[in-house]
């Protein structure tokens, strides 16, 4: 068959032995030890579904999109805009020519400052963030801001790594023409309120762009719900290909705001003396497309869909709190993001043991975190530390792994001490 199927058995219950066969990595071994992966905010692994949807793309269907009459052409192009169908109901967004295929979040934001910012931006506007922004959502909007004159406002957090709302309603003015949060901090796993957080910024009339990196793979996204002008979030996070991504926004946006790049694909006609720009979507589309990125990001979330992400959500929320309670029992660990509305993923230190060298030394175990400021620097000065060693969790690890990475921090704190 020439017709990707995007279907995967439906799991008729959440059983994480059972869902762990389908991600091939997971049974190696690392350091002769068998992989432990908590490294998941960073990037998810792929189940054998995509792999095989990828695979099956470059088998049987390889070509370019859009401007071919041939069969290969005309087959790809159909699962590379069915692609663009399922992420649409996936976050529930009104019309197809709103999702916009991109290469990750971070162009997608970029794309959106830059595009944005030149149509509607003037000298003394005012962009609002927050201080736990990723760099992506961060240093887009400070370049804008020094190009065209405008003033960056930044919300506080308190100690428990929350924004502090009442900041945030004392920053919006008549001046705030746009407001770009995250969602889920992928330092802290702060779940921000970004529904009272829209509402507020629409009482101004301004724009609001959320980052979905980190709840995408977590929560369900309904951006009519939300009213969110732009909604960003890339493949990569959510058991889908990388160098892909997603950026939503309201087509009426859309549609007055120039092109970011210029090529094929994204024109109707082109001549020395006037060049007709492309309709939506494809006029933010320049180029060759990561086809294959698309069609694997499809078969992600059909992935994800199929297990459902309130099954996801409960058990993941399982794991945060049994990892939580585990690391209580290390006096010389603390916690750096204690949120009371918080994702599945824990930040922290321990006394006297640079995060490097616990990473390093998990490794050796077979354990895989991330270690360092994680894009957050700004987070990491708030808490007045160089660096924090982070365990971000999927719904495929376990109990178990929790507490062999449990035992190997207790080893490491004996080894230092």
């Amino acid at each position: 068959m020439d017709k990707l199927e995007f279907r995967v058995e439906k799991k008729k219950t959440f059983d994480v032995y059972n869902i762990r066969k389908d991600f091939p990595i997971l049974s190696r071994t690392v350091h002769n030890k068998p992989l432990i992966y908590f490294d998941n905010a960073a990037t998810t692994q792929k189940p054998k579904q995509v792999i095989e949807t990828i695979t099956h793309f470059y088998s049987h269907l390889n070509s370019n999109i859009h401007r071919g009459v041939h069969y290969l052409s005309q087959a790809s192009t159909t699962e590379f805009e069915c692609a663009r169908r399922i992420v649409k109901s996936f976050i529930n967004a009104k019309f197809e020519d709103e999702i916009i295929f991109t290469r990750g979040a971070t162009e997608s934001i970029n794309l959106v400052a830059k595009s944005f910012a030149s149509s509607f931006l003037r000298e003394g506007d005012e962009i609002v963030i927050s201080y736990m922004e990723h760099h992506s959502n961060i240093v887009p909007w400070y370049m804008i801001s020094e190009q065209f004159g405008l003033k960056l406002k930044v919300v506080p957090i308190n100690e428990n790594g929350e924004i502090i709302f009442e900041e945030y309603e004392k920053l919006l003015s008549e001046r705030t023409k746009l407001v770009a949060f995250v969602h889920i901090s992928n330092s802290l796993g702060t779940i921000n309120p970004i529904k009272e957080i829209i509402d507020k910024a629409k009482q101004y009339g301004a724009v609001v762009l959320i980052d979905g990196a980190q709840s995408v793979p977590h929560l369900p996204i309904d951006v009519q719900e939300l009213d969110c002008d732009f909604f960003v979030f890339s493949g990569h996070k959510i058991y889908g290909p990388t160098g892909i991504g997603i950026l939503y926004g309201k087509k009426h946006l859309l549609e007055s705001m120039p092109p970011y790049q210029g090529g094929g694909d994204m024109i109707l006609s082109v001549s020395f003396d006037k060049i007709v720009y492309n309709s939506l979507p494809h006029k933010f589309e320049a180029g060759t497309q990561h086809i294959e990125g698309a069609i694997g990001l499809a078969s992600a979330i059909r992935y994800v869909q199929n297990l459902g992400l309130d099954n996801i959500l409960n058990y993941e929320l399982e794991l945060l709190d049994y990892c939580t309670e585990r690391m209580q029992e290390i006096p010389q660990l603390k916690i750096i993001g204690n949120a009371k509305n918080k994702s599945c993923l824990i930040s922290f230190v321990i006394d006297n043991i640079h995060p490097h060298d616990i990473g390093t030394l998990l490794d050796l175990d077979g354990i895989a975190i991330r270690t360092g400021h994680h894009c957050t620097q700004p987070v990491m000065q708030f808490f007045k530390v160089p660096a924090t060693s982070r365990v971000s969790f999927a719904f495929y690890n376990t109990k178990e792994e929790i507490d062999i990475l449990i035992n190997s921090l207790k080893k490491i704190i004996k080894k230092f001490n």
